[in-house]
């Protein structure tokens, strides 16, 4: 944004625009400004239903996190167009669920949400914990309950159709007979060799390869940098914490636990309302009390009455307060109770609750000696913190306010270093190997204007300004330093051109029934002969194996021959005698299992596909 404002403010004709700008802001508002360069609010519409762009924004900022530090491959229209791809299949799914009268109970939503692992602590529900981090994604608790049951809905629409996929045991026999299969055959391998060693490789020709293959004798563009780097780490071995800072803040610590008693309680909530009045829950509740006194399992009568249907699902625990987690009536009737103990009727905005006390634990702590050290070093990493923020923030304004990086030396004591040259692939240390640096080191801010770059940060402890050292542009090499290394390309395409005509010239005497033994002798090759191989036979080169499998089998007395070369060069000529039909009863249980286990997800994907493909065709999307 700095680096933005800092190329486009400069000039008489940028200025009087921006005046322009500030003008019709203050005459019509920001807002009819910014929506006339934006446009609508609508990135798409399915069936009339209205797909924003902030919901787009959200989609492609998943899609982007999702693909990590290779998202910088990946064309920006690309992504938009996949995001906003993913969320119309969604409203489609969404669409037909609804139409389908499909519904998701409030019970299996907070069942859901309660076992969401990044809402627990130690293997239980943390509220906090799951307000925080639904706030921290942008989400309120009725908006991510609302995500939640959507996601459930789609869902239970993609099951219905995916379960119905079926696999039936005649399907498994056919394909395990194919995978059980086979193959006898004999094969002829004509290597590389020096067969046109005496035949000269043309000027001419040496030289129409390298006009037609530039790409080939190119080389890279190349930058390498200046830059400093700011290191958290660095700044520990500046910072020394006092011995009465430790002492005073170990004092804190231990007043606030020492006071903090935590409680754990079960609840059985009634509802108010719904043609039932207070005093005729209050007697409900009374009844509750009693049979508990009794000896009646709580857990039992939080299943069998309590409106709060996840937590009596827990026997109707509630987890663990300080005093200020649950409603203030709740938390004033724990503090009468001892522990196995149970409330009378306590009436809260919820509803009127009967409560029991399960768990008490004060908190001791630690002696001195055994957390001090701990405490200098939380107080250590506090100052560390701020101090690096802090420098953070100087770096950031001394790299938008100079033109190279000897004042940020000067001011913050860092070295300016000098990488290593570098293509857009990146480099090998931590800063020339990071995208966002790659990214701005080609940039034009940096390669054209000579401008440092805002602040990247490395991780969450480093960060750099980087400047360009040196810019090597992509060039072809001259012809005379890669004419050598054309010729013995064009020397091995022969050698390659000829491997196959012998290879054609033996399969053309054997196709006619003659004798193609001369030949062989004379490049001094010999038959392999393979039988009972199989398709993932270990000992034999892949690429044999797969042509041998794809070629069709032979009729009785009628060999099937064929001719391919290897990825090495080599020609390698296949003479197919028989194949070998695979019985199902060969195939291991464990190996029958998967493959059933796959087709039936093979198929499964079909059907969803299919049902994807039938509410696109008959949707109308805009």
């Amino acid at each position: 944004m700095l680096q933005s404002i800092r190329d486009n403010s400069q000039g008489v004709i940028s200025k009087i625009i921006i005046g322009f700008i500030i003008g019709l802001m203050a005459l019509f508002g920001a807002e009819s400004i910014v929506g006339g360069f934006l446009g609508g609010n609508e990135a798409a519409s399915v069936n009339g239903e209205e797909i924003t762009e902030q919901e787009l924004a959200l989609s492609l900022q998943n899609l982007m996190a999702s693909l990590g530090a290779g998202v910088a491959d990946f064309d920006d229209e690309l992504l938009r167009d996949v995001a906003l791809g993913q969320l119309i299949d969604d409203k489609l799914l969404l669409q037909a669920a609804n139409d389908a009268d499909m519904v998701i109970s409030p019970a299996s939503i907070d069942r859901e949400i309660v076992n969401t692992v990044q809402f627990q602590i130690g293997g239980r529900f943390d509220q906090d914990l799951a307000r925080r981090t639904m706030t921290s994604q942008g989400f309120s608790a009725q908006t991510y309950r609302a995500a939640v049951a959507e996601r459930m809905l789609m869902g239970q629409l993609v099951n219905a159709y995916s379960s119905t996929a079926f696999v039936t045991q005649d399907d498994i026999a056919r394909l395990a007979s194919l995978e059980m299969q086979e193959r006898n055959f004999r094969y002829l391998s004509i290597p590389l060799g020096n067969r046109t060693l005496g035949e000269a490789i043309p000027e001419q020709d040496i030289r129409a390869y390298y006009d037609a293959n530039p790409d080939r004798f190119s080389t890279e563009e190349l930058v390498s940098l200046q830059h400093v780097v700011l290191d958290k780490n660095d700044i520990f071995n500046e910072v020394l914490i006092a011995d009465e800072l430790v002492r005073a803040e170990y004092e804190e610590q231990r007043a606030a636990a020492v006071a903090d008693i935590e409680r754990r309680a079960s609840h059985i909530l009634l509802e108010v309302g719904a043609g039932q009045t207070e005093e005729q829950v209050s007697a409900v509740a009374a009844i509750i009390k009693q049979r508990l006194d009794t000896g009646e399992d709580f857990g039992v009568l939080a299943r069998e009455f309590s409106i709060d249907t996840v937590s009596a699902e827990a026997d109707g625990d509630i987890g663990y307060t300080n005093g200020e987690v649950f409603p203030d009536a709740v938390e004033q009737a724990l503090l009468s109770l001892e522990v196995g103990q149970v409330s009378g009727p306590i009436l809260s905005e919820f509803g009127i609750h009967v409560v029991k006390l399960t768990e008490y634990a004060a908190q001791s702590f630690p002696e001195y000696d055994e957390i001090s050290e701990r405490i200098s070093r939380d107080l250590k990493t506090e100052e560390v913190d701020q101090l690096f923020f802090s420098r953070m923030e100087t770096l950031a304004n001394l790299a938008f306010e100079t033109f190279d990086l000897q004042a940020i030396s000067e001011d913050l004591g860092l070295q300016i270093q000098q990488s290593e040259f570098f293509g857009r692939l990146g480099g090998s240390d931590v800063v020339t190997s990071n995208p966002a640096v790659i990214e701005d080191a080609f940039s034009a801010e940096i390669l054209t204007d000579g401008l440092n770059s805002d602040v990247i940060e490395l991780s969450e402890s480093m960060a750099t300004v980087i400047r360009l050292n040196e810019h090597r542009p992509a060039s072809i090499q001259p012809f005379d330093e890669v004419r050598g290394e054309i010729a013995v390309t064009l020397r091995t395409e022969r050698e390659q051109q000829k491997a196959q005509e012998i290879g054609q010239q033996i399969i053309s005497l054997l196709e006619g029934g003659g004798d193609a033994s001369d030949v062989i002798a004379a490049e001094t090759l010999s038959w392999s002969e393979r039988t009972g191989v199989s398709r993932n036979q270990f000992d034999l080169n892949v690429e044999i194996v797969q042509n041998a499998f794809s070629m069709p089998a032979p009729a009785e007395n009628e060999p099937v021959r064929a001719g391919f070369s290897l990825t090495n060069g080599a020609y390698v000529l296949i003479e197919l005698q028989a194949v070998i039909p695979g019985s199902p009863s060969d195939m291991p249980e464990d190996q029958r299992t998967q493959l059933a286990a796959a087709m039936l997800d093979s198929q499964s994907r079909l059907t969803f596909d299919a049902l994807l493909g039938t509410l696109r065709e008959s949707a109308t999307i805009r």
